[in-house]
């Protein structure tokens, strides 16, 4: 019936497994919880834990896959037809979450379903305001707008789907560094017409970065981005910041841009690390690095 995968890294994860047994259990199914750490060098102790529990394991890569190579890894290992996979830093945002996924399967002939990520309301340091409200603007959406665009508004950190379309098509194992793996996914499924059905089945994403590690993430996923562009893995097609970029360069505006990037970085850094980031500056921010790290093209 259902196989659980939980990539994990430097997160403890024992909660999350804990309520995810505990509902599986309610349900009656047949269920395994797979947890694979990508050489995490924190939480191994609780996380050791997971393997206390009936039909869950947790293990240990000998060396860091990355994320999409891990997630693959763990799939190979299922041993059941459907795919639930979560990120370790994620939580049901009720205790019918895995019932949900049940009755979705069972009232309709999809093969993937996207049950959304949400971002509680809560008092938030300042430094951590720039991924809250990137989440809540940008991720967290009603399951009526998702649907709209289903495949650009779906996210591999709440999904089920199953194995035999993630066996045949996983994710992009030339990918290692952080950043666009899922895009590279969806979009290859988008391509075959494999359908995503959204769902209103959402997860809390707990772990909220600083808004200083957001973003390094960011220009992480930006250089590796480039990567992607250059293997020729994602058509351009599929990116907005893609899209915008080849129309500064095709006008020549490219100096420009990294001109004024240059400039007024400082500023925009400034803003985005504020208690009221703006994210039409981190847009800019983030064409202007894009256009930096192209600069000698």
């Amino acid at each position: 019936m259902l196989s659980i995968l939980i990539p994990i890294y430097n997160y403890n994860a024992y909660p999350l497994i804990l309520e995810l047994h505990k509902q599986c259990l309610e349900c009656e199914i047949e269920f395994e919880i797979v947890c694979q750490d990508d050489v995490s060098s924190t939480y191994l102790p609780e996380n050791n834990a997971i393997n206390t529990l009936q039909n869950c394991s947790f293990s240990i890569n000998k060396n860091n896959l990355g994320r999409g190579r891990n997630i693959n890894s763990i799939a190979e290992k299922a041993k059941l037809n459907w795919l639930l996979i979560l990120d370790c830093d994620v939580f049901p945002t009720d205790k019918y979450f895995i019932k949900n996924y049940i009755e979705a399967i069972s009232s309709n002939k999809n093969k993937i379903f996207f049950g959304g990520i949400s971002y509680e309301s809560r008092t938030l340091e300042n430094q951590k305001l720039l991924r809250w409200v990137y989440g809540s603007k940008r991720e967290s959406l009603p399951v009526e707008l998702r649907q709209k665009n289903p495949f650009s508004s779906a996210l591999t950190s709440n999904i089920l789907i199953e194995k035999e379309v993630l066996t045949e098509n996983p994710f992009d194992n030339s990918i290692i560094k952080y950043g666009y793996e899922d895009l590279c996914l969806l979009s290859v499924l988008e391509s075959k017409k494999i359908q995503i059905l959204h769902i209103n089945n959402s997860a809390y994403h707990l772990n909220l970065e600083t808004s200083n590690q957001f973003l390094e993430k960011t220009k992480t996923s930006l250089e590796n981005l480039n990567f992607i562009i250059d293997a020729n893995i994602l058509n351009p097609k599929d990116l907005k910041i893609i899209k915008i970029y080849n129309f500064v360069k095709k006008n020549g505006l490219k100096k420009f841009v990294v001109f004024i990037f240059n400039k007024f970085e400082g500023r925009i850094i400034w803003n985005l690390l504020s208690e009221k980031p703006s994210l039409l500056l981190f847009d800019l921010y983030k064409l202007g690095y894009y256009c930096t790290i192209n600069s000698k093209n």
